[in-house]
């Protein structure tokens, strides 16, 4: 028994310590697979790293060559404006340069003519002395031959004398008219030709339609809708025909009024971007819009007063600056207009040695009263006074402006001066167009005709004028009172105003009501 337990624990001890010893050789066996596995990795992630340093330098690389490219044509074509730049500003000093000699060349020419007239009026003393002389001899030859009193001939030969005076001084004086006034007509001329030619602002003309580029005409049935909702929304809400047309990838926006149009041409671009094209959206982007416009008018009127170097202009005033920058007088663009007539003004003023600041500022207010909202009575040069009356401005400006176009008496040669401005800058080759000036005048009025009835909200003339949509307030104007309104705007237009063809009157009563759940 004994002995089989002593065998019993010898095996155990031999089995262990073999157990140890194939445990051992395993875990040494595996640690050397762990560490080349591990090796392995390293050396992977070592390649991998060293790739992607070399694709950071390739990219790095070609970055700093694209950028170099760009940084060479950004280099190239500053330098081609600073060489136009320069030759300009040669072309200007070159310029100047001939004027000053021809400057110089007049001052040697009045300086000659000056030295001529003094020696004539030496020779012209001279002779008046003789002629004293011989008039004294003359009386004392007359009193011998007819043996009158000394008194008595002189008083004959004076009135003789006198009379030959009257009629010589008479001849001279026309004479000196004559010639005064054909060196005024040349000096006027010249004057003109030279403000004409340092003043070199450009004239627009606009048209009433403009057109919006879209990405594929599937966009169309879009814009339309289903049974037309939204472009009839679209056009109720901006007074603003749509013409949609087989003209592929486009369509068009008529209307007379340019900030109109303007407003639904940024609100038709926004909404062909967004793509969400339903009444609601209309409305909203429509109204973004106006708001947009609405900010770019308060900020051109800004630029053209710093541009212009005007100082304490009332912001009421910049605001309908800015709006010139959308109206159209003749065709012509009227701020462009304004603008040109402000600086020809300084430069006449300057010539004849008065103010050109006032002179520019009454160039620059002279058509305003063509962008007053109407609640002024008169023509647009009356408007425009009471405006700058209303706020602030002196009275030598607000007679300028109102009496541009001879309609009152003028009280100072800047009123004349902005009058010539304004003729030099309307009768241009090409400046104006009649046409265009008379057709917005008559839209105007049918618009201001229907506006003019209670219960309305909005009046838009489209199609050319030939028809008039009326937008009345739902609960002020019934269905029936709705229809009676067509009939009576309609009956006002053929009393009271002239138009070719037919005008049709809408009248458009939307009812809306909207509750909120909380």
């Amino acid at each position: 028994m004994i002995v089989q337990i002593v065998i019993s624990i010898g095996v155990l001890i031999i089995a262990g310590a073999l157990g140890i010893y194939i445990y051992s050789k395993v875990g040494r066996s595996k640690i050397t697979t762990a560490s080349l596995e591990a090796s392995r990795i390293i050396e992977e992630a070592k390649r991998e790293a060293e790739n992607y340093r070399k694709a950071a330098e390739i990219a790095a690389k070609e970055n700093w060559y694209q950028e170099k490219l760009k940084f060479e044509k950004e280099t190239a074509s500053k330098r081609k404006e600073l060489e136009k730049i320069e030759k300009r500003s040669t072309e200007k000093e070159l310029i100047f340069q001939r004027r000053e000699q021809l400057i110089v060349d007049k001052e040697k020419e009045l300086i000659h003519k000056e030295h001529n007239v003094q020696n004539k009026e030496r020779i012209v003393h001279a002779k008046s002395e003789r002629l004293d002389q011989m008039i004294k001899e003359q009386n004392e030859a007359l009193q011998k031959i007819a043996n009158l009193p000394k008194e008595e001939a002189k008083a004959i030969l004076m009135k003789n004398l006198e009379a030959e005076a009257r009629y010589e001084a008479a001849a001279l004086i026309n004479k000196i008219k004559e010639e005064a006034k054909a060196k005024a007509e040349d000096a006027s001329r010249e004057i003109i030709l030279q403000v004409i030619q340092r003043c070199a602002t450009s004239h627009t003309a606009d048209t009433t339609i403009s057109v919006v580029p879209i990405p594929s005409d599937e966009m169309k049935g879009r814009i339309i809708g289903r049974e037309g909702r939204n472009i009839r929304a679209f056009e109720n809400l901006t007074g603003v025909e749509v013409i949609i047309d087989d003209t592929p990838e486009t369509i068009s926006l008529s209307c007379f009024d340019p900030i109109r149009r303007e407003v639904a041409r940024m609100a038709m671009e926004r909404l062909i971007s967004d793509g969400r094209i339903h009444p609601a959206r209309i409305e909203e982007i429509v109204q973004s819009s106006r708001k947009d416009i609405e900010s770019v008018i308060k900020n051109t009127g800004e630029e053209i007063t710093l541009e212009l170097g005007m100082i304490g202009i009332v912001p009421e005033i910049v605001r309908y600056l800015g709006m010139m920058r959308y109206r159209t007088s003749y065709g012509q663009n009227l701020l462009q207009h304004s603008k040109e007539v402000a600086y020809l003004s300084a430069l006449l003023a300057q010539e004849l040695g008065l103010d050109p600041t006032i002179a520019k500022r009454a160039g620059l207010l002279h058509d305003i009263g063509k962008v007053a909202d109407g609640n002024v009575e008169g023509s647009h040069a009356h408007a425009g006074a009471e405006l700058a009356r209303k706020f602030g401005e002196n009275e030598v400006i607000i007679n300028a402006i109102e009496a541009h176009h001879e309609e009152i008496q003028s009280i100072s040669p800047y009123a004349v001066i902005v009058e010539i401005a304004d003729s030099i800058s309307g009768s241009r080759p090409g400046a104006r167009r009649e046409t265009i000036e008379a057709y917005i005048k008559r839209l105007n009025t049918l618009e201001e005709l229907a506006a003019s009835f209670d219960g309305v909200e909005r009046v838009f003339a489209i199609q050319a004028g030939r028809e008039i949509r009326v937008m009345v307030h739902p609960e002020s104007i019934s269905d029936l009172e709705a229809e009676n309104l067509a009939r009576e705007v309609a009956k006002r237009i053929e009393k009271e105003t002239q138009y070719p063809g037919q005008i049709k009157v809408t009248v458009i009563r939307e009812k809306r009501v909207v509750e909120t759940a909380k």
